[in-house]
C-alpha cells in the first residue's frame, strides 16, 4: 500500500473526474490521500472531498505565497474536525521575490510571521506540520527550532535536497519524496537521498504540479506515486515491497491514521 501524502485534489484540474482519479489510484496500490491546506479559497473543497471518500484527509494551511488568505479563526474552526490530520503547508518561499530590497524584505518578514503562526497552532492542536520551503532554508530551519516545532514533528514537503536540513530527522520530521527525484536534473536529490533513513521518507505528488518520468508534462494524480516508490528502490538499492511498507509505516504514524 502506498500513502500519497500531498496531493491537491481540491484543485479544479480535478474536479471533472476525481472518482475516476481516485479509483485508478486504488487498482495501482494507493491507498490514502491527504490534501494539504494552501489557499483558503479551496478549504470547503478539500473538507468536502474528504467527507465524501473514507481514505481521504485534509490539513488546513496557508502557502507562503497565499498570505493574505491567513485567518486563525478558521484554521481553529476546522482544526478539531476528525479528518483534519496536519498543519500546512506552510513555510517559505523566497523564489519569487520582486521589488525593491526592502519590498522582498517586508514580505519575508510577512512570510515568516504567519508561519510562526501556523506552527503555534499546530502545537496547540497537537497536529504535525507540511512544511514548504523553497530558496529559504537556514530562515525555515531557524524558526521551525525557534518555535519548537520538533514538539509535533511533520514533513518537509518537496524536499529540496538541501543538506542543512537533515538534521531536523532527530527532531520528528520526515522528508517527503515526489516526481522530482525522477527527473534528470534531480542529480542533487537522488545523491542526497541516500542520506535519509527510510524510516524518515514519505511519498507524495504534489498533484497536479511535479509529474514524475515518463508523464512529465502531464496532469499529476495519485497512482503516479508507484513511480517515486520505483525510483526510490533503485536508487536505495531495495525492493519495492520494503519501500511501501516503510513510507506507509512512516505515514500513518507521522499523521496519526490507522
Amino acid at each position: 500500500m502506498i500513502i500519497d501524502t500531498h496531493i491537491h485534489l481540491d484543485d479544479k484540474r480535478y474536479e471533472e473526474d476525481l472518482d475516476a482519479v481516485i479509483k485508478r489510484a486504488k487498482e495501482g496500490g494507493v491507498e490514502r490521500f491527504i490534501i494539504p491546506g494552501a489557499d483558503a479559497s479551496t478549504l470547503l473543497r478539500a473538507v468536502e472531498i474528504a467527507q465524501k471518500y473514507d481514505d481521504v484527509y485534509f490539513a488546513v494551511g496557508i502557502h507562503p505565497y497565499d498570505l493574505e488568505g491567513f485567518d486563525e479563526a478558521v484554521f481553529r474552526e476546522f482544526l478539531p474536525h476528525p479528518k483534519c490530520v496536519a498543519v500546512g503547508e506552510c513555510g517559505l518561499d523566497y523564489f519569487r521575490l520582486e521589488g525593491t530590497q526592502e519590498e522582498k524584505e517586508a514580505v519575508k518578514q510577512a512570510q515568516k510571521k504567519v508561519f510562526a503562526a501556523q506552527i503555534e497552532l499546530a502545537k496547540e492542536f497537537e497536529k504535525p506540520l507540511i512544511v514548504h520551503i523553497r530558496d529559504a532554508s537556514y530562515d525555515s530551519k531557524k524558526i521551525l527550532l525557534e518555535h519548537n516545532a520538533c514538539e509535533v514533528g511533520g514533513v518537509l514537503h518537496c524536499f529540496n535536497a538541501d543538506e542543512q536540513l537533515l538534521s531536523l530527522k532527530e527532531c520528528g520530521f520526515y522528508f517527503g519524496i515526489g516526481g522530482v527525484l525522477t527527473f534528470k536534473n534531480a542529480k542533487k536529490l537522488v545523491n542526497v537521498l541516500p542520506k535519509i533513513p527510510l524510516e524518515n521518507i514519505v511519498v507524495e505528488t504534489d498533484g497536479p504540479y511535479l509529474t514524475p518520468e515518463p508523464f512529465r508534462g502531464k496532469r499529476n494524480e495519485p497512482l503516479y506515486t508507484t513511480y517515486v516508490v520505483e525510483k526510490i528502490a533503485q536508487i536505495l538499492q531495495i525492493s519495492r515491497d520494503d519501500v511501501e511498507e516503510t513510507t506507509t509505516r512512516n505515514a500513518k504514524k507521522l499523521f496519526n491514521i490507522s
